[in-house]
């Protein structure tokens, strides 16, 4: 017999804020948290613009040791600390003390961990000054450094491990604890991802010029999902956080439950038929979502919002198009849809686990958040998708099924069915 899987706890440290109830609110208000940011105009980037989590604020003492915070400087490593620590106190869990805890887990993933650290270190050892590294390099740069950082932080003893999916990387992460769960080899698992920010992370997409390049002087006009004027998504950074935990031992500690897992699916288009290092295989996105219905034990009218991909560049028809062909529904049959790119920017690594965080609030708070700056619905969609289900600010909502995507280079793709418990 296999578990069911829950949502009992969130964190999250993302471009809008870096406190949940913080983004809940910024979410419901229709708060962007993308701004100018000095140094890429200094390093003449084209796209001046980011969304980066601003964790000055934040008392680090309350997630860190410190001895930990001696010489770091990663900054994704922090984000992910800080919104997993969040989720676990959310959740009302406790910390291990003596030993390990064999029934709490982590999948926490990452794209590239520690650029900054690894720059200096560089650094050091051109100049012939190895010695001067210090203690923390290999665990800052390392990709597990964020999973084993939150490992020893709270004392896990089952497995402890991070993904790598590029843009895909959160969303998978939640499907790997997810499995892992219902099939009874742990009882609790926090899940999630981070990204780096700044301009070594960022410049390969500057480069590419997939960035929006006449938005620096408005920048939270930038990002537009699924518009006729997007031009390109906005760069970001942060990180999401759940806890999600098996149904039983939920209720055994009278935990509180924001939403359950139905089921998902993971695939790749194998860069085939269209699909590529940076494009998507049609036909592998539609039958990863309707893989995810058919594992949701669900049907496909069932779903009653969708939170997309959908990054404001010229691929957001086409993922439309997908969803419509995937759900067999069009028009005003098509379900409510929304992209929280325009809040926060394409948190890279960490979106995935970022909007899911705020697509779980949605199914809590009995509302659908408004997509930011898609007044001007591109033509290719509203031809799909009646305008109505493109929602221009917060609405009252009781959803009950939430389907919730993420497709990142190399044709990887991922979707959770999310439900209302």
């Amino acid at each position: 017999m296999q578990n069911r899987v829950v949502v009992t706890g969130l964190g999250v440290c993302a471009p809008n804020a870096v406190s949940l109830n913080g983004f809940a609110q910024s979410m419901a208000e229709g708060s962007s948290g993308i701004q100018f940011q000095e140094e890429l105009k200094q390093l003449n980037f084209s796209c001046q613009i980011a969304g980066k989590p601003n964790i000055d604020r934040i008392n680090l003492n309350n997630h860190f040791t410190k001895v930990q915070l001696k010489g770091l400087n990663a900054s994704g490593l922090v984000y992910g600390v800080v919104a997993g620590v969040d989720a676990w106190k959310d959740a009302t869990l406790a910390t291990a003390s003596s030993k390990p805890d064999w029934d709490n887990g982590i999948v926490f993933g990452t794209g590239i961990l520690g650029v900054d650290k690894f720059r200096d270190a560089i650094y050091q050892v051109d100049a012939g000054e190895v010695r001067r590294l210090g203690s923390t390099t290999v665990i800052q740069t390392m990709a597990s450094g964020i999973s084993a950082f939150l490992g020893g932080i709270l004392g896990c003893g089952n497995q402890v491990t991070t993904n790598s999916s590029a843009c895909t990387t959160g969303t998978e992460a939640l499907l790997m604890g997810y499995d892992r769960i219902k099939n009874g080899y742990a009882k609790r698992m926090l899940v999630g991802s981070c990204s780096d920010s700044g301009p070594y992370v960022w410049g390969g997409f500057d480069a590419m010029r997939i960035l929006p390049r006449k938005y620096n002087q408005d920048p939270k006009s930038a990002s537009r999902p699924m518009s006729a004027t997007a031009a390109g998504f906005v760069p970001g950074s942060g990180a999401g956080a759940l806890v999600l935990e098996s149904l039983e031992s939920a209720k055994a500690r009278k935990a509180h439950i924001y939403a359950e897992v139905l089921g998902g699916a993971i695939n790749s288009g194998g860069q085939r038929n269209g699909g590529s290092m940076t494009a998507p295989n049609d036909e592998a996105v539609q039958h990863c979502i309707t893989s995810a219905i058919a594992n949701s034990n669900i049907d496909d009218n069932d779903v009653d919002a969708i939170n997309g991909h959908l990054t404001a560049t010229s691929k957001d028809p086409n993922e439309i198009k997908n969803w419509a062909i995937a759900l067999g529904r069009s028009g005003e049959h098509f379900p409510y849809v929304n992209s929280f790119k325009g809040h926060f920017g394409h948190c890279l690594a960490a979106a995935g686990s970022v909007e899911c965080v705020a697509t779980v609030l949605q199914l809590e708070k009995g509302v659908l958040y408004g997509n930011l700056n898609a007044e001007d619905v591109h033509p290719d969609i509203a031809a799909l998708v009646s305008k109505s289900k493109i929602l221009q600010k917060t609405i009252d909502y009781k959803a009950k099924i939430i389907a919730k995507a993420s497709f990142g280079f190399g044709d990887v793709n991922a979707c959770v069915i999310f439900s209302r418990y």
